[in-house]
């Protein structure tokens, strides 16, 4: 039964002629719903009752509608899996409501492209809330985008993934994040963050043709709502190879637009894959040591990022992981070695470190008040403090309130 209490609409501008299909088997569920949603001020709201035969509430329709509100019922995966056999690009923003208490139909929703979830009985305050910001973010998303940050070890044991892992969680409590894993071979983030990948990179490239926004998070692991894994799944055996760079850089695109930050551990080589996304990123971190053996494999991929790979000025910053001040390889040499002026120190806390990694939790959350998690904290509100101000996620809210992580 629909709760029909009485809601007031905020006056938020829709631009004219947007349309709204309510779909249902069910008569009586159909004009609650349109009670409801005709309340909301310049929407035009249409309704289709699925008859026997057909559970595609898109079937034969002439033209698309701008929105979908889908009220499932006993049929809900023929009616979801109707919906994924369209083109992620045909299916418009889908909001369902309905006796879906199954997981499973929950995932399967996701996947098709439902924004929000409303279970009954249905609260006519949150179905109209639900539409309202599906709407507006919909009306949005055009000049939405995230910002891409890449890590890169200058060699082997460096402390890049501790950094990814870590500057992705405090990025993460400062807007939404995804975490992407692109050591195809022996990534590690799953471990350091204590997930588990039911996906991987590899199933994500080969499907992201078919991909929207929603999908991609249905693919991903959930450290929690705001922060999201793609990584390497167990026992799974991935080549440079298996990877063609337009895939990646439809990943990296669809990510942008769906993520307030996408944070890649890149793996220590030059090649199509680790090449695309230095490219494209907003920040490079490079990762050494105090050594000169760090620092000679420094100096060779700085060269190789700012001559051949295009990354200037304020793109590239070094990150000196575990700093002591009386090492014999000051960070004045670093920087005229490099020729780069910006360099993050983060403090060498190995008993520190060692735990978060033994436990898989991040060191924000293991030891917020420790030198190194104030030093990631740092460099995590110098980002956003750089950050355009502009609103992305339009999944931001997307099953938050049943997909806790």
């Amino acid at each position: 039964m629909l709760n029909l209490r009485e809601s007031s609409v905020s006056a938020t501008s829709i631009k004219p002629g947007m349309r709204l299909l309510i779909s249902s088997s069910d008569a009586l569920a159909l004009r609650q719903l349109q009670e409801i949603c005709q309340r909301i001020s310049g929407l035009e709201v249409n309704v289709r009752q699925v008859s026997n035969g057909h559970c595609d509430p898109l079937y034969g329709l002439d033209r698309m509608p701008d929105f979908l509100l889908l009220r499932v019922g006993q049929l809900w995966r023929e009616e979801l899996a109707a919906l994924l056999q369209r083109p992620a690009h045909e299916r418009p923003p889908l909001l369902v409501c309905g006796l879906l208490d199954d997981r499973e139909g929950m995932r399967l929703a996701m996947q098709a492209g439902a924004r929000d979830f409303l279970p009954e009985p249905i609260v006519a305050t949150e179905l109209i809330a639900a539409l309202m910001r599906m709407v507006m973010e919909t009306q949005t998303n055009s000049t939405a985008t995230g910002k891409l940050v890449a890590v890169m070890n200058a060699k082997g044991g460096s402390g890049g993934t501790v950094l990814a892992c870590n500057l992705a969680h405090q990025l993460s409590l400062k807007g939404n994040a995804l975490l992407l894993d692109l050591d195809l071979q022996f990534g590690s983030v799953s471990h350091h963050l204590d997930v588990a990948q039911s996906h991987s990179q590899l199933d994500v490239l080969q499907q992201i043709k078919e991909m929207d926004g929603v999908a991609l998070r249905g693919f991903c692991s959930h450290f929690s709502p705001s922060l999201h894994v793609l990584g390497s799944r167990a026992n799974e055996l991935c080549l440079p190879q298996d990877v063609q760079a337009e895939q990646l850089d439809a990943l990296l695109q669809l990510a942008r637009a769906n993520y307030d930050w996408v944070v890649a551990d890149l793996p220590r080589q030059i090649d199509h894959i680790t090449a695309s996304v230095l490219e494209q990123a907003d920040r490079v971190y490079v990762v050494v040591q105090q050594s000169v053996n760090h620092l000679r494999d420094a100096s060779s991929l700085a060269r190789i990022l700012r001559d051949d790979l295009g990354v200037r000025g304020n793109q590239l910053e070094v990150v000196v992981n575990r700093y002591d001040k009386a090492a014999p390889v000051s960070l004045k040499d670093i920087g005229e070695a490099l020729r780069c002026t910006n360099i993050v120190k983060l403090p060498n806390d190995f008993s520190v470190i060692n735990q978060s990694q033994n436990t898989g939790v991040p060191l924000g959350l293991q030891a917020p008040r420790s030198a190194i998690t104030q030093a990631l904290r740092g460099l995590a509100e110098e980002l956003v403090g750089k950050q355009v101000d502009t609103e992305n996620g339009l999944f931001k809210r997307a099953f938050k309130r049943v997909f806790r992580g």
